[in-house]
Protein backbone atom coordinates (compact mmCIF):
# COMPACT_ATOMS: atom_id res chain seq x y z
CA UNK A 1 0.00 0.00 0.00
CA UNK A 2 2.82 2.41 0.82
CA UNK A 3 4.24 1.74 -2.64
CA UNK A 4 0.93 2.57 -3.90
CA UNK A 5 0.61 5.69 -2.31
CA UNK A 6 4.51 6.62 -2.62
CA UNK A 7 3.70 5.97 -6.78
CA UNK A 8 1.43 8.66 -7.46
CA UNK A 9 3.91 11.00 -6.30
CA UNK A 10 6.89 10.25 -7.61
CA UNK A 11 4.81 10.51 -11.28
CA UNK A 12 3.58 14.06 -9.81
CA UNK A 13 7.65 15.17 -8.93
CA UNK A 14 8.00 14.08 -12.95
CA UNK A 15 5.38 16.01 -14.07
CA UNK A 16 6.83 18.98 -12.74
CA UNK A 17 10.67 18.57 -13.59
CA UNK A 18 9.32 18.02 -17.50
CA UNK A 19 7.62 20.86 -18.02
CA UNK A 20 10.95 23.17 -15.92
CA UNK A 21 13.47 20.81 -18.72
CA UNK A 22 11.20 21.79 -21.96
CA UNK A 23 10.49 25.11 -21.01
CA UNK A 24 13.95 25.92 -19.89
CA UNK A 25 15.34 25.00 -24.14
CA UNK A 26 12.61 26.22 -25.71
CA UNK A 27 12.68 30.14 -24.11
CA UNK A 28 12.94 32.88 -26.57
CA UNK A 29 16.12 34.55 -27.41
CA UNK A 30 15.20 38.17 -25.79
CA UNK A 31 15.90 36.66 -22.27
CA UNK A 32 19.32 36.97 -23.75
CA UNK A 33 18.89 40.98 -24.70
CA UNK A 34 20.66 41.59 -21.27
CA UNK A 35 24.16 40.24 -22.45
CA UNK A 36 24.30 41.94 -26.19
CA UNK A 37 25.38 45.15 -25.51
CA UNK A 38 28.91 43.60 -23.76
CA UNK A 39 28.94 40.82 -26.51
CA UNK A 40 28.79 44.13 -29.15
CA UNK A 41 31.30 46.13 -26.99
CA UNK A 42 33.67 42.98 -27.28
CA UNK A 43 32.99 42.49 -31.26
CA UNK A 44 34.26 46.58 -31.32
CA UNK A 45 37.26 46.05 -29.29
CA UNK A 46 38.38 42.68 -31.18
CA UNK A 47 41.05 42.77 -33.81
CA UNK A 48 41.23 46.81 -33.69
CA UNK A 49 37.89 47.38 -35.24
CA UNK A 50 37.58 50.42 -32.68
CA UNK A 51 40.57 52.03 -34.44
CA UNK A 52 39.52 51.63 -38.09
CA UNK A 53 36.05 53.89 -37.01
CA UNK A 54 37.83 56.63 -35.28
CA UNK A 55 40.31 57.00 -38.50
CA UNK A 56 37.09 56.66 -40.60
CA UNK A 57 35.15 59.55 -38.85
CA UNK A 58 38.61 61.79 -38.66
CA UNK A 59 38.74 61.59 -42.17
CA UNK A 60 35.06 62.26 -42.78
CA UNK A 61 34.86 65.54 -40.29
CA UNK A 62 38.32 66.63 -41.92
CA UNK A 63 37.13 66.48 -45.80
CA UNK A 64 34.00 68.73 -44.06
CA UNK A 65 35.66 70.82 -42.30
CA UNK A 66 38.28 72.13 -45.04
CA UNK A 67 35.86 71.73 -48.12
CA UNK A 68 34.31 74.90 -47.39
CA UNK A 69 37.63 76.87 -46.89
CA UNK A 70 38.78 75.13 -50.62
CA UNK A 71 36.23 76.54 -52.58
CA UNK A 72 36.71 80.03 -51.36
CA UNK A 73 40.46 79.97 -52.63
CA UNK A 74 40.90 81.07 -55.56
CA UNK A 75 44.38 82.40 -57.65
CA UNK A 76 46.30 85.63 -56.87
CA UNK A 77 46.02 86.67 -60.92
CA UNK A 78 42.43 86.52 -62.22
CA UNK A 79 41.41 84.34 -64.95
CA UNK A 80 40.76 86.48 -68.14
CA UNK A 81 38.52 84.53 -69.50
CA UNK A 82 35.87 83.88 -66.85
CA UNK A 83 36.57 87.40 -64.35
CA UNK A 84 35.98 87.04 -60.59
CA UNK A 85 33.33 90.40 -60.69
CA UNK A 86 30.91 88.28 -63.50
CA UNK A 87 27.63 87.53 -62.31
CA UNK A 88 24.05 87.33 -63.09
CA UNK A 89 23.37 90.41 -61.80
CA UNK A 90 26.08 91.98 -63.82
CA UNK A 91 24.87 89.92 -67.01
CA UNK A 92 21.79 91.28 -66.85
CA UNK A 93 22.84 94.98 -67.33
CA UNK A 94 24.79 94.09 -70.25
CA UNK A 95 22.35 92.24 -72.29
CA UNK A 96 18.59 91.55 -72.28
CA UNK A 97 18.39 87.70 -70.44
CA UNK A 98 15.22 87.29 -72.74
CA UNK A 99 16.95 87.56 -75.83
CA UNK A 100 20.46 85.66 -74.46
CA UNK A 101 20.65 82.72 -76.92
CA UNK A 102 19.38 84.64 -79.78
CA UNK A 103 22.02 87.45 -79.59
CA UNK A 104 24.84 85.26 -79.24
CA UNK A 105 23.47 83.07 -82.17
CA UNK A 106 23.22 86.54 -84.71
CA UNK A 107 25.42 88.80 -83.29
CA UNK A 108 28.58 87.03 -82.50
CA UNK A 109 30.74 90.06 -81.47
CA UNK A 110 28.24 91.39 -78.77
CA UNK A 111 28.61 88.86 -76.54
CA UNK A 112 29.68 89.77 -73.00
CA UNK A 113 33.05 90.19 -71.58
CA UNK A 114 34.25 87.36 -70.35
CA UNK A 115 32.33 84.93 -71.66
CA UNK A 116 34.23 84.56 -75.21
CA UNK A 117 32.88 84.20 -78.43
CA UNK A 118 30.64 81.64 -79.20
CA UNK A 119 31.59 79.33 -81.79
CA UNK A 120 29.01 78.66 -84.49
CA UNK A 121 27.95 75.78 -87.01
CA UNK A 122 27.88 77.36 -90.21
CA UNK A 123 26.81 75.34 -93.71
CA UNK A 124 27.80 76.89 -96.91
CA UNK A 125 26.24 75.45 -100.29
CA UNK A 126 28.31 75.64 -103.02
CA UNK A 127 31.02 75.81 -100.86
CA UNK A 128 33.77 74.49 -102.96
CA UNK A 129 32.90 76.90 -105.63
CA UNK A 130 34.98 80.17 -106.43
CA UNK A 131 32.93 82.70 -103.74
CA UNK A 132 32.01 79.35 -101.66
CA UNK A 133 35.46 78.56 -100.67
CA UNK A 134 36.80 82.01 -99.91
CA UNK A 135 33.81 82.21 -97.75
CA UNK A 136 34.98 79.07 -95.96
CA UNK A 137 38.28 80.03 -95.62
CA UNK A 138 37.52 83.29 -93.97
CA UNK A 139 34.37 81.43 -91.49
CA UNK A 140 37.49 78.70 -90.30
CA UNK A 141 39.67 81.58 -89.78
CA UNK A 142 37.21 82.69 -87.00
CA UNK A 143 37.22 79.54 -85.58
CA UNK A 144 33.89 78.80 -86.27
CA UNK A 145 32.77 75.15 -87.30
CA UNK A 146 31.85 74.97 -91.01
CA UNK A 147 30.09 72.64 -93.31
CA UNK A 148 30.24 72.41 -96.58
CA UNK A 149 27.25 71.16 -99.29
CA UNK A 150 28.75 70.93 -103.04
CA UNK A 151 27.29 68.63 -105.93
CA UNK A 152 30.98 69.32 -108.05
CA UNK A 153 28.68 70.32 -110.74
CA UNK A 154 30.89 73.85 -111.15
CA UNK A 155 32.98 73.49 -107.53
CA UNK A 156 35.89 71.52 -107.07
CA UNK A 157 37.61 69.66 -104.82
CA UNK A 158 41.10 71.37 -105.24
CA UNK A 159 39.24 74.64 -103.52
CA UNK A 160 38.89 73.23 -99.95
CA UNK A 161 41.55 70.34 -100.02
CA UNK A 162 43.40 72.29 -98.28
CA UNK A 163 41.07 72.09 -95.28
CA UNK A 164 40.93 68.07 -95.27
CA UNK A 165 42.77 67.85 -92.59
CA UNK A 166 40.82 70.42 -90.13
CA UNK A 167 38.64 68.93 -87.34
CA UNK A 168 35.95 71.59 -87.75
CA UNK A 169 35.57 71.26 -91.45
CA UNK A 170 33.34 68.89 -92.95
CA UNK A 171 32.47 68.63 -96.71
CA UNK A 172 29.31 66.76 -98.22
CA UNK A 173 28.20 66.02 -101.93
CA UNK A 174 24.88 66.55 -101.84
CA UNK A 175 22.87 68.49 -104.41
CA UNK A 176 20.57 70.96 -102.58
CA UNK A 177 17.73 70.53 -105.01
CA UNK A 178 17.21 67.21 -102.50
CA UNK A 179 16.27 68.21 -98.97
CA UNK A 180 18.84 67.71 -96.30
CA UNK A 181 18.56 67.84 -92.33
CA UNK A 182 21.27 69.14 -90.54
CA UNK A 183 21.87 71.28 -87.03
CA UNK A 184 23.23 74.46 -87.39
CA UNK A 185 23.44 78.18 -86.69
CA UNK A 186 23.80 79.78 -89.70
CA UNK A 187 23.58 79.06 -93.60
CA UNK A 188 25.08 80.79 -96.15
CA UNK A 189 23.26 80.07 -99.56
CA UNK A 190 25.61 80.55 -102.61
CA UNK A 191 24.64 76.79 -104.44
CA UNK A 192 24.31 77.64 -108.14
CA UNK A 193 25.44 77.75 -111.60
CA UNK A 194 26.30 81.40 -112.42
CA UNK A 195 26.54 80.33 -116.15
CA UNK A 196 26.55 77.78 -118.94
CA UNK A 197 30.04 76.17 -118.22
CA UNK A 198 32.24 74.05 -121.01
CA UNK A 199 29.75 73.32 -123.49
CA UNK A 200 31.22 75.18 -125.60
CA UNK A 201 33.87 72.39 -125.98
CA UNK A 202 31.71 69.62 -126.94
CA UNK A 203 29.85 71.35 -130.03
CA UNK A 204 28.19 67.52 -130.74
CA UNK A 205 26.10 68.09 -127.29
CA UNK A 206 25.71 71.69 -127.13
CA UNK A 207 21.89 71.77 -126.59
CA UNK A 208 21.90 68.86 -123.84
CA UNK A 209 24.75 70.73 -122.24
CA UNK A 210 23.25 74.16 -121.98
CA UNK A 211 19.72 72.76 -121.10
CA UNK A 212 21.47 70.91 -118.27
CA UNK A 213 23.13 74.17 -117.31
CA UNK A 214 20.24 76.01 -117.09
CA UNK A 215 17.94 73.61 -115.95
CA UNK A 216 20.37 73.14 -113.24
CA UNK A 217 19.82 76.57 -112.02
CA UNK A 218 16.77 76.85 -112.17
CA UNK A 219 16.24 73.32 -109.96
CA UNK A 220 18.83 75.17 -108.00
CA UNK A 221 17.47 78.67 -107.63
CA UNK A 222 13.84 77.17 -106.77
CA UNK A 223 13.86 74.01 -105.04
CA UNK A 224 17.07 74.48 -103.62
CA UNK A 225 16.19 77.46 -101.56
CA UNK A 226 12.88 76.19 -100.72
CA UNK A 227 15.09 72.81 -99.27
CA UNK A 228 17.06 75.17 -97.53
CA UNK A 229 14.84 77.99 -96.57
CA UNK A 230 12.68 75.09 -94.41
CA UNK A 231 16.01 73.74 -92.92
CA UNK A 232 16.48 77.43 -91.76
CA UNK A 233 12.85 77.44 -90.75
CA UNK A 234 13.15 73.92 -88.84
CA UNK A 235 15.99 74.22 -87.13
CA UNK A 236 15.80 78.52 -86.28
CA UNK A 237 19.14 79.10 -88.52
CA UNK A 238 19.86 82.47 -89.86
CA UNK A 239 19.47 82.27 -93.98
CA UNK A 240 21.91 84.22 -96.29
CA UNK A 241 21.18 84.23 -100.00
CA UNK A 242 23.76 84.98 -102.82
CA UNK A 243 21.51 87.05 -105.49
CA UNK A 244 22.95 88.76 -108.36
CA UNK A 245 22.95 92.13 -110.13
CA UNK A 246 21.79 90.34 -112.70
CA UNK A 247 17.75 90.57 -110.76
CA UNK A 248 18.06 94.65 -112.35
CA UNK A 249 18.20 92.97 -115.98
CA UNK A 250 19.14 96.16 -118.46
CA UNK A 251 18.48 98.34 -115.92
CA UNK A 252 17.50 101.78 -117.00
CA UNK A 253 18.36 103.43 -114.01
CA UNK A 254 22.38 103.69 -113.22
CA UNK A 255 24.06 103.09 -111.22
CA UNK A 256 21.46 100.56 -109.50
CA UNK A 257 19.83 101.35 -106.43
CA UNK A 258 18.22 98.14 -104.23
CA UNK A 259 14.87 100.13 -105.01
CA UNK A 260 15.22 99.25 -108.11
CA UNK A 261 12.85 96.90 -109.53
CA UNK A 262 14.74 95.99 -112.67
CA UNK A 263 14.06 95.47 -116.83
CA UNK A 264 14.43 91.84 -116.96
CA UNK A 265 13.43 90.10 -120.11
CA UNK A 266 11.13 86.85 -118.25
CA UNK A 267 11.71 84.36 -121.78
CA UNK A 268 15.11 85.35 -122.91
CA UNK A 269 17.94 83.68 -122.93
CA UNK A 270 19.49 84.12 -119.54
CA UNK A 271 16.35 84.69 -118.24
CA UNK A 272 16.27 81.51 -116.68
CA UNK A 273 18.85 82.47 -114.34
CA UNK A 274 17.53 86.11 -114.02
CA UNK A 275 14.40 85.13 -113.19
CA UNK A 276 15.60 82.27 -111.04
CA UNK A 277 17.52 84.75 -108.66
CA UNK A 278 14.24 86.76 -108.46
CA UNK A 279 12.12 84.22 -107.39
CA UNK A 280 14.50 83.49 -104.68
CA UNK A 281 14.57 86.61 -103.39
CA UNK A 282 10.76 86.43 -103.34
CA UNK A 283 10.74 83.10 -101.37
CA UNK A 284 13.10 84.00 -98.68
CA UNK A 285 11.09 87.47 -98.18
CA UNK A 286 7.64 85.24 -98.17
CA UNK A 287 9.74 83.26 -95.31
CA UNK A 288 10.69 86.24 -93.54
CA UNK A 289 6.97 87.68 -93.54
CA UNK A 290 5.32 84.26 -93.02
CA UNK A 291 7.54 82.22 -90.97
CA UNK A 292 9.33 84.22 -89.29
CA UNK A 293 12.78 83.24 -90.73
CA UNK A 294 15.81 85.50 -89.99
CA UNK A 295 16.71 86.25 -93.58
CA UNK A 296 19.85 88.19 -95.64
CA UNK A 297 19.83 88.94 -99.32
CA UNK A 298 22.91 90.04 -100.88
CA UNK A 299 22.96 91.32 -103.97
CA UNK A 300 26.31 90.54 -106.01
CA UNK A 301 27.87 92.13 -108.61
CA UNK A 302 30.59 91.16 -110.99
CA UNK A 303 33.97 89.38 -108.46
CA UNK A 304 36.95 88.14 -109.70
CA UNK A 305 39.73 86.63 -107.74
CA UNK A 306 42.07 82.90 -108.02
CA UNK A 307 39.69 79.48 -108.12
CA UNK A 308 37.81 81.12 -110.52
CA UNK A 309 37.04 78.65 -113.55
CA UNK A 310 39.36 78.98 -115.91
CA UNK A 311 36.30 78.99 -118.87
CA UNK A 312 33.18 79.58 -117.36
CA UNK A 313 32.04 82.59 -120.04
CA UNK A 314 32.75 85.63 -117.86
CA UNK A 315 34.33 88.09 -118.64
CA UNK A 316 37.46 88.64 -116.43
CA UNK A 317 38.10 84.85 -116.52
CA UNK A 318 37.65 84.78 -120.35
CA UNK A 319 40.51 87.72 -120.64
CA UNK A 320 42.58 86.41 -118.35
CA UNK A 321 42.84 82.72 -119.63
CA UNK A 322 42.83 83.81 -123.05
CA UNK A 323 46.06 86.50 -122.09
CA UNK A 324 48.13 83.63 -120.46
CA UNK A 325 47.41 80.86 -123.30
CA UNK A 326 48.60 83.73 -125.63
CA UNK A 327 44.85 84.24 -127.54
CA UNK A 328 42.97 87.08 -128.76
CA UNK A 329 40.62 88.74 -126.24
CA UNK A 330 37.27 88.21 -127.02
CA UNK A 331 35.03 91.15 -126.83
CA UNK A 332 31.44 91.07 -128.04
CA UNK A 333 29.68 94.11 -129.36
CA UNK A 334 31.47 97.22 -129.64
CA UNK A 335 33.03 96.75 -125.96
CA UNK A 336 31.44 99.76 -124.55
CA UNK A 337 29.25 98.02 -122.22
CA UNK A 338 30.05 98.79 -118.61
CA UNK A 339 31.47 96.62 -115.94
CA UNK A 340 31.82 96.51 -112.09
CA UNK A 341 34.27 94.75 -110.75
CA UNK A 342 34.86 93.23 -106.86
CA UNK A 343 37.99 91.24 -106.02
CA UNK A 344 36.66 88.30 -103.95
CA UNK A 345 38.01 89.35 -100.55
CA UNK A 346 35.79 91.92 -100.74
CA UNK A 347 32.70 90.19 -101.52
CA UNK A 348 33.21 87.65 -98.57
CA UNK A 349 33.83 90.70 -95.93
CA UNK A 350 30.27 91.96 -97.14
CA UNK A 351 28.56 88.75 -97.13
CA UNK A 352 29.82 88.23 -93.00
CA UNK A 353 28.75 91.86 -92.17
CA UNK A 354 25.79 91.33 -94.01
CA UNK A 355 24.99 87.62 -91.74
CA UNK A 356 26.04 88.88 -88.59
CA UNK A 357 23.75 92.54 -88.72
CA UNK A 358 20.38 93.08 -88.20
CA UNK A 359 19.32 94.21 -91.69
CA UNK A 360 17.60 92.07 -93.95
CA UNK A 361 18.09 93.75 -96.85
CA UNK A 362 18.89 93.06 -100.01
CA UNK A 363 22.00 94.87 -100.19
CA UNK A 364 23.77 95.38 -103.16
CA UNK A 365 27.74 94.11 -102.89
CA UNK A 366 30.04 95.33 -105.72
CA UNK A 367 32.30 97.34 -106.56
CA UNK A 368 31.50 101.22 -108.10
CA UNK A 369 34.52 101.60 -109.78
CA UNK A 370 33.01 101.44 -113.75
CA UNK A 371 34.97 99.80 -116.59
CA UNK A 372 34.15 99.60 -120.46
CA UNK A 373 35.26 96.00 -121.73
CA UNK A 374 37.69 97.49 -123.70
CA UNK A 375 38.96 99.40 -120.53
CA UNK A 376 38.79 95.87 -118.95
CA UNK A 377 41.15 93.86 -121.81
CA UNK A 378 43.59 96.98 -121.62
CA UNK A 379 44.44 96.56 -118.06
CA UNK A 380 44.72 92.58 -118.70
CA UNK A 381 46.69 93.55 -121.45
CA UNK A 382 48.89 95.52 -119.01
CA UNK A 383 49.46 93.04 -116.10
CA UNK A 384 49.74 89.76 -118.73
CA UNK A 385 50.96 91.00 -122.24
CA UNK A 386 51.22 93.92 -123.67
CA UNK A 387 51.07 92.47 -127.14
CA UNK A 388 47.43 90.50 -126.90
CA UNK A 389 45.22 91.70 -129.82
CA UNK A 390 41.45 92.03 -129.51
CA UNK A 391 38.87 90.15 -131.29
CA UNK A 392 35.88 91.82 -131.55
CA UNK A 393 32.62 89.22 -131.86
CA UNK A 394 28.75 89.98 -132.22
CA UNK A 395 27.11 90.66 -128.83
CA UNK A 396 25.04 88.47 -126.61
CA UNK A 397 21.34 88.43 -126.38
CA UNK A 398 20.06 90.59 -123.65
CA UNK A 399 23.43 91.79 -122.58
CA UNK A 400 23.27 94.77 -120.22
CA UNK A 401 24.67 98.03 -121.15
CA UNK A 402 25.65 99.77 -118.16
CA UNK A 403 25.91 97.93 -114.80
CA UNK A 404 26.91 99.43 -111.73
CA UNK A 405 25.86 99.50 -107.82
CA UNK A 406 24.99 102.00 -105.26
CA UNK A 407 26.67 100.98 -102.42
CA UNK A 408 25.58 103.68 -100.22
CA UNK A 409 23.08 101.73 -98.06
CA UNK A 410 25.72 98.94 -97.24
CA UNK A 411 28.17 101.68 -96.25
CA UNK A 412 25.49 103.54 -93.68
CA UNK A 413 24.14 100.01 -92.39
CA UNK A 414 26.93 97.65 -92.59
CA UNK A 415 29.71 99.63 -92.67
CA UNK A 416 30.97 98.11 -95.48
CA UNK A 417 32.87 99.09 -98.56
CA UNK A 418 35.20 97.39 -100.96
CA UNK A 419 39.04 98.13 -100.53
CA UNK A 420 40.87 96.11 -103.28
CA UNK A 421 41.05 97.80 -106.73
CA UNK A 422 40.80 96.28 -110.21
CA UNK A 423 44.78 96.81 -110.81
CA UNK A 424 45.31 95.46 -106.87
CA UNK A 425 43.33 92.37 -107.10
CA UNK A 426 44.03 91.28 -110.90
CA UNK A 427 47.74 90.30 -110.58
CA UNK A 428 46.66 88.03 -107.64
CA UNK A 429 44.47 86.32 -110.19
CA UNK A 430 46.59 85.73 -112.76
CA UNK A 431 49.00 84.17 -110.85
CA UNK A 432 46.72 81.64 -109.97
CA UNK A 433 45.56 81.51 -113.51
CA UNK A 434 48.95 80.55 -114.66
CA UNK A 435 49.99 77.82 -112.04
CA UNK A 436 46.55 76.12 -113.36
CA UNK A 437 46.92 76.58 -116.85
CA UNK A 438 50.39 75.25 -116.78
CA UNK A 439 49.73 72.26 -114.51
CA UNK A 440 46.72 71.61 -116.91
CA UNK A 441 49.29 72.13 -120.22
CA UNK A 442 51.60 69.89 -118.88
CA UNK A 443 49.00 67.54 -118.18
CA UNK A 444 48.38 67.32 -121.38
CA UNK A 445 51.88 66.96 -122.86
CA UNK A 446 52.01 70.17 -123.93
Amino acid sequence: MKQLHKQPSVNHRRDEEIPTSLSSSYSPKAFKHPRSLPRSINYIFREQRLLFILVGILIGSTFFILQPTLSRLSPSEPNPSIPRSFSSSSLHDRINTASFSTDLRSNAGRVPAGLGKRRLRIVVTGGAGFVGSHLVDQLLSRGNDVIVIDNFFTGRKENVAHHFGNPRFELIRHDVVEPILLEVDQIYHLACPASPVHYKYNPGCIFEMVFEALDCDYKTNVMGTLNMLGLAKRIGARFLITSTSEVYGDPLEHPQKETYWGNVNPIGERSCYDEGKRTAETLAMDYHRGAGVEVRIARIFNTYGPRMCLDDGRVVSNFVAQAIRKQPLTVYGDGKQTRSFQYVSDLVNGLVALMEGEHVGPFNLGNPGEFTMLELAEVVKETIDSSATIEFRPNTADDPHKRKPDIGKAKELLNWEPKVSLREGLPLMVSDFQNRILNEDEGKGN
